[in-house]
């Protein structure tokens, strides 16, 4: 993705700006996004959207949630890319976190099977960075 100078995206056939806010959910609420989790999936998620081809405008987590904005292609499933990231991220966790999640989750799990997500018109991005960016207080 190219971005021009009045803040959309171009590629070959098409110039665009798609904009969206992901929240997932933690299995059962528990609060298990402590501060150590936190860190490795900042780093991790950001790492994964930016192979993607994804912009990551704002990110914050809270103890038992994460926020994400983001900007998107066209081509983009969002169903599949939700999916695939909400099994990786869970998988890298897991694997990270393990001695740790272990007294949580008594199964491999990480993320609830729900979660939202809603597109951000380039009038209310600023809000919903701000709001994202505020989460923790």
């Amino acid at each position: 993705m190219k971005k021009c100078k009045d803040g959309y995206y171009t590629n070959r056939h098409s110039c665009f700006l798609l904009q969206y806010h992901l929240v997932l959910v933690t299995k059962y609420r528990k609060p298990v996004i402590t501060e150590k989790v936190e860190e490795k999936l900042r780093e991790y998620t950001e790492r994964y959207f930016h192979e993607r081809g994804m912009h990551v405008i704002a990110l914050e987590t809270m103890p038992d949630h994460i926020h994400i904005l983001f900007e998107a292609m066209p081509q983009i499933n969002l169903a599949e890319f939700v999916n695939a990231y909400k099994s990786a991220s869970s998988r890298r966790m897991r694997t990270d976190f393990r001695e740790t999640l272990s007294k949580t989750y008594w199964k491999p799990y990480f993320w609830s099977l729900s979660y939202y997500i809603g597109t951000v018109s380039e009038k209310n991005t600023s809000v919903v960075k701000k709001y994202i960016q505020t989460q923790k207080g």
